[in-house]
């Protein structure tokens, strides 16, 4: 057992309760609690994004993956950080002017109806909630592994710190905590791998255990499906996701947004270059792990394995599991803020302070008790699915709501219930474990290639086919979704 490790996930735990505790002293609207009083400077909200991107599924879930499947997988970092490009193209400035606070404020706001708000607030919550399980699943898997801890002490800890600072300080509090946590993980990866590649090099570089020539760039038919599938769910999921869309609110205008979203390319490329080094020298000295079902655990067992049980070692594994931690962390505040921001201005109340606060409570207990009933569920996947769910419903809405003027409320709705809906069948399929027949087993387990599309083709036929519902209006909201910063009054 590392005696270090324990120690090193307390000191992240109250680190992230003492700067909660900062924010908290800044947070006193409703603006603050849901987008920090639109303040945050690009720079400052591009390490807060960074920080509440790079979740389970990328400190822990990418390494473990190329444990156990290799290269086929590299794929799931590429699209992950590609994600931003597509988000600075077609959404981050447009967004930011239309004013909106949630995702649900944006659909009204653009297709003035009501019904379309609750439609995409029943998908924000799925899409959040489905996102948190895995955060939390981390979160004991770590102490298990660290500790032999309890798998429920984990998920009860960072679900109760992590919804207490969101209760208590909102987006305020939480975006000095994600800057901060995002520089921390980053440290925590790249520190560690430099003396593990040393140590590779020092060992004679032992060969990394995989595929001796290049037939997996030429899978068959099913692994070629899933592979586009899984590039174009975490492609256009991106733009999809609730937590990370509503830190674009709090930037003071578009052409911030533009520039948060650069940075956000750049902080989260160098992020990626740790994980798939990991699983590599996974292969090389912790290959039982993937025999033993454990791939997730690879990047903090490595350390001790590649290292020894010398000070060195335990130090060096310490510093993982506070970086791993500190991903559950951060990842769940953007969460829950924006799970709970909806849960505020479309269930609760109307917004409030006070409903704030009662929201976030709801939102972080109900994730906390899917985590513990149903705990074994490989990270990565269930990431993987919420970007398909995200880009299936969010992305065609987004995408049309503001480059295609003829978009109409039906349309958007048909499109999310047909798309949106495909996918989360594929997801609750998957989680149940239902085995799926032979030819529908792909297009369950990614199924963005085909909910994608079919939400795209439905919105644009049924919006032609409604073109007399457009809405009131629409140009005007058009020109505020594009005018160039300077030219708004």
């Amino acid at each position: 057992m590392n005696q270090y490790a324990l120690p090193a996930v307390v000191l992240v735990t109250l680190a992230t309760v003492a700067i909660g505790a900062y924010g908290l002293r800044l947070a006193r609207t409703t603006s603050d609690f849901l987008v920090a009083s639109r303040a945050v400077s690009p720079r400052w909200n591009a390490a807060a994004i960074s920080g509440e991107y790079l979740s389970a599924a990328s400190f822990l879930g990418v390494a473990g993956l190329v444990l156990k499947d290799g290269v086929d997988v590299l794929w799931y970092p590429v699209g992950f950080a590609a994600g931003y490009l597509a988000l600075l193209l077609f959404v981050a400035a447009p967004l930011r002017r239309s004013g909106a606070f949630t995702l649900p404020d944006f659909c009204e706001l653009r297709l003035g109806s009501r019904r379309l708000r609750k439609l995409a607030t029943v998908f924000v919550l799925f899409i959040g909630w489905l996102y948190l399980v895995p955060q939390l699943q981390g979160a004991g898997l770590t102490l298990l592994t660290i500790a032999g801890a309890p798998y429920w002490v984990g998920v009860l800890l960072v679900g109760g710190v992590v919804t207490g600072h969101v209760a208590l300080g909102g987006m305020r509090a939480i975006t000095f905590v994600q800057a901060f946590q995002y520089w921390l993980k980053l440290t925590a990866l790249a520190l560690p791998a430099m003396f593990l590649f040393g140590q590779w090099r020092g060992d004679g570089q032992p060969p990394v255990a995989g595929p001796a020539d290049m037939d997996w760039l030429l899978p068959d038919a099913d692994g070629m499906f899933g592979t586009y599938s899984l590039i174009l769910a975490t492609f256009l999921g991106t733009m999809g996701l609730p937590h990370v869309l509503v830190r674009f609110y709090t930037n003071s205008d578009g052409s911030a947004a533009r520039r948060t979203t650069l940075v956000v390319l750049g902080l989260v490329g160098l992020f990626y270059l740790f994980p798939a080094l990991y699983g590599a020298l996974g292969r090389v000295y912790t290959p039982e792990l993937a025999a033993e079902g454990r791939t997730d655990t690879v990047v903090l067992v490595l350390p001790g394995a590649a290292l020894g049980t010398g000070t060195a070692g335990e130090l060096l594994g310490a510093l993982v599991a506070a970086g791993a931690f500190a991903a559950f962390l951060s990842t769940s505040s953007g969460l829950l803020t924006s799970v709970a921001g909806v849960l505020s201005t479309d269930v609760l109340g109307r917004g409030s302070v006070r409903d704030f606060r009662l929201s976030a409570i709801v939102a972080g207990v109900v994730p906390s008790i899917l985590a513990l009933r149903i705990p074994g569920l490989d990270v990565s996947t269930v990431v993987g699915l919420a970007f398909a769910v995200a880009a299936s419903s969010f992305c065609p809405l987004l995408v049309l709501g503001i480059w295609w003027r003829g978009l109409t409320a039906p349309g958007a709705a048909a499109g999310i219930v047909a798309g949106g809906g495909a996918a989360v069948t594929a997801v609750l399929w998957t989680v149940v474990g239902v085995p799926a027949p032979d030819w529908a087993g792909p297009l369950v387990a990614q199924p963005a290639a085909w909910t994608v599309p079919l939400s795209f083709t439905v919105m644009i036929v049924v919006s032609l086919a409604t073109r007399h519902r457009l809405p009131k209006g629409v140009g005007a909201i058009m020109l505020r979704l594009h005018a160039p910063d300077a030219l708004r009054l």
